[in-house]
């Protein structure tokens, strides 16, 4: 039954995926951390944190680590089945669409009315994350001392240093885990 619900979850996250990987955030939080409650918000964003250092697209890395985590191997196998199956079945089928009707209006308008709310997607999961990282995951306090002044400084430092000098992002990340490590065993 586990295996089921674990294809079923990540089918309608597969689904209702539009716009990418970050896209997808806030409707995996929905279904594994808030409906389901197979996770943690802790655990999920863990999840999201490994998803993003291993190759492959997120949604699937996110699935197979999910299913894993909720039942072992089969279930990485069967949640990683329900999130492509239907990206699978939708691009095989807007491929064949657009190839026969690419020069009608309404495809144009079409996409055009998607991309503001891709965004909208990409921002309602970035707040999460920045919630969770500088608040704990708590409640957004504005107290100074509920803040958690490591994960800002990183959280800047790296900012800085991806957009001023076009440094690669994997090294930003290993510097930032290496720095973030010793802060938090040091405090």
């Amino acid at each position: 039954m586990i295996l089921l619900e674990l294809f079923w979850s990540f089918f309608q996250i597969g689904i209702l995926s539009f716009g990418g990987g970050y896209a997808v955030l806030p409707l995996i939080q929905s279904q594994i951390v808030e409906y389901r409650q197979w996770l943690t918000l802790v655990e999920y964003a863990d999840i999201l944190t490994i998803s993003q250092m291993t190759p492959g697209p997120i949604a699937i890395n996110a699935a197979t680590f999910v299913g894993t985590r909720v039942a072992g191997l089969p279930g990485a196998v069967i949640a990683t089945l329900g999130c492509i199956t239907p990206s699978l079945i939708i691009a095989l089928g807007v491929a064949y669409l657009y190839v026969k009707y690419r020069q009608v209006s309404v495809m144009q308008g079409i996409l055009s009315f998607l991309r503001p709310a891709v965004v909208a997607l990409i921002a309602s999961a970035g707040i999460s994350i920045v919630k969770l990282t500088f608040w704990g995951g708590g409640d957004v306090a504005w107290a100074v001392s509920a803040l958690d002044f490591v994960a800002i400084g990183l959280f800047t430092a790296s900012l800085v240093i991806l957009r001023k000098w076009k440094t690669d992002p994997i090294k930003v990340m290993l510097a930032s885990g290496v720095v973030g490590a010793a802060l938090y065993l040091l405090l």
